[in-house]
């Protein structure tokens, strides 16, 4: 029997996936341990004028498929007015059909506004207005959209030279609203070949309020700032990087390199790859004292059309997935941690397909039987986030380690209306379950199923960053 478009078994092919999702997954709190959201805005509640604001600013995904519909520059991210922008992209997205593009704005538009049409120029009108007077109450306000969605922690992505003045206002003023947490993000002081690398570490140097000339000096900041992230209750750290670095150095070597780069001298390829080593060692060693989770997004490869970036800037959906060899400096790096017994939690994303299987093995290398599931094969990540990525990185690891110990989804995104991709994943990853029970490849042990689907949504990745004591209330 056919089914309808988006209902409620959607994605759902059996009974016992049904019966998974309703009855274990559906429910479930969200932890969203890594996304780029606006600090700001989530510690003043912000309200978005337009939908467009909400759906539309700074959603690269959208902003490609507009394009590749040949949708000129000004109504993505140029100067027409909000409706046209919204317009366009209602005109977009039957056109998008097999995207997730398609699914995923169905859904948020479902979710958030109670709006069930197929979505199309011809409704945007109508829909525009409803969706912009949903948004000017209180309920659609950022911690309401945030509630409506069941999230209960927010893991933002932070610079180290950030104040976090928005998370310090936040856990001064919030209750019952979402927590926010702070990521550490130190790549600008890493990448010691970027053009504006003295002008990251000038910036650092004011925050820490002394002089960084040497790369002791810059470990020794890194370092404090580190340790005022954990005061507010970091759990993480987050790399964007194309691959880890893993090159042989001496100490000497890296004050030169540093040196140098300070007096804006050219940084040879063989120069940075050490310096990149040398830091994230030190880094690694940072993480493990605190106790934190490292995450590497490992793959990008960003900014490829130049007119672009000239003429837009980064981050604006210019990037795509890279090719790099990643095996042998992953396993160098966690190795040299590993040896010296100072490896913290882990967590690797991949964002190209053919390394699934290599990066589900390289962490198996590395679990050492201290805790649960310390090294993670994180989900599907960017052009990966989608039906078909999701369901390959759960097959890869389900073959090659423990999907029971899976910490689960996250948005790793700039939209607060975003979050129904939990939802996604949750109905994909119990339609995987529940076909294989109705196939006999899994026994029918219902309650049992049901706890490893609940642990993988929400109650790994609680225990996995020690969140349990944010909730005195539960």
């Amino acid at each position: 029997m056919k089914k309808s478009f988006l209902s409620d078994n959607f994605l759902l092919h059996s009974e016992t996936a049904e019966r998974l999702y309703f009855d274990f997954a559906k429910e479930m709190p969200i932890i969203d341990y890594h996304n780029h959201l606006p600090p700001d805005q989530i510690a003043n509640n912000h309200r978005f004028d337009t939908v467009t604001s909400a759906w539309l600013n700074g959603d690269h995904y959208k902003w490609r498929a507009m394009r590749a519909n040949g949708v000129n520059e000004k109504f993505v991210t140029g100067t027409a007015g909000d409706y046209e922008k919204f317009e366009k992209w209602m005109e977009t997205l039957p056109y998008t059909l097999r995207n997730p593009l398609y699914h995923w704005s169905h859904m948020e538009m479902q979710r958030y506004f109670g709006v069930h049409d197929v979505l199309n120029k011809t409704n945007s009108s109508t829909i525009y207005e409803t969706c912009n007077s949903l948004l000017s109450s209180s309920s659609h306000h950022v911690h309401g959209l945030l509630g409506m969605m069941n999230v209960r922690v927010v893991c933002t992505t932070d610079d180290p030279a950030d104040s976090l003045e928005h998370h310090i206002a936040h856990q001064k003023a919030s209750k019952e609203v979402v927590k926010m947490l702070p990521s550490f993000r130190p790549d600008k002081y890493i990448l010691i070949d970027h053009p504006q690398y003295k002008t990251h570490i000038d910036r650092l140097s004011t925050v820490v309020n002394k002089p960084l000339n040497s790369f002791d000096d810059l470990v020794t900041a890194l370092t404090e700032r580190a340790s005022f992230f954990n005061s507010l209750g970091c759990r993480a750290s987050d790399h964007g990087l194309e691959y880890i670095s893993a090159s042989s150095y001496t100490d000497s070597e890296i004050k030169s390199i540093y040196t140098k780069a300070l007096h804006g001298e050219n940084i040879s390829h063989e120069e940075a790859e050490k310096f990149k080593s040398a830091l994230l060692y030190h880094l690694g060693i940072i993480y493990h004292t605190l106790g934190w989770a490292q995450q590497f997004h490992l793959g990008a490869l960003r900014n490829n059309n130049q007119r672009a970036l000239r003429t837009l800037g980064p981050d604006t959906g210019w990037d795509s997935i890279g090719d790099w060899p990643q095996a042998i400096n992953l396993s160098r790096h966690l190795g040299k941690l590993d040896n010296e017994d100072k490896l913290t939690k882990t967590i690797i994303y991949n964002l190209n397909p053919a390394d699934n299987e290599m990066m589900a093995t390289m962490i198996g290398n590395f679990n050492d039987g201290s805790m649960k599931g310390k090294i993670q094969f994180g989900s599907g990540w960017w052009f990966l986030d989608q039906k078909d990525g999701m369901e390959k990185q759960i097959n890869t690891l389900s073959n090659m380690g423990l999907i029971s110990r899976f910490i689960g989804m996250l948005t790793d995104s700039r939209s607060f209306l975003s979050f129904p991709r939990h939802e996604y994943f949750r109905r994909i990853l119990c339609n995987i379950f529940g076909n294989e029970i109705e196939k006999g490849e899994l026994p029918s042990d219902i309650d049992w199923v049901g706890k490893i689907i609940q642990d993988i949504c929400y109650n790994n990745v609680e225990e996995y960053f020690g969140m349990n004591n944010l909730f005195s209330n539960r």
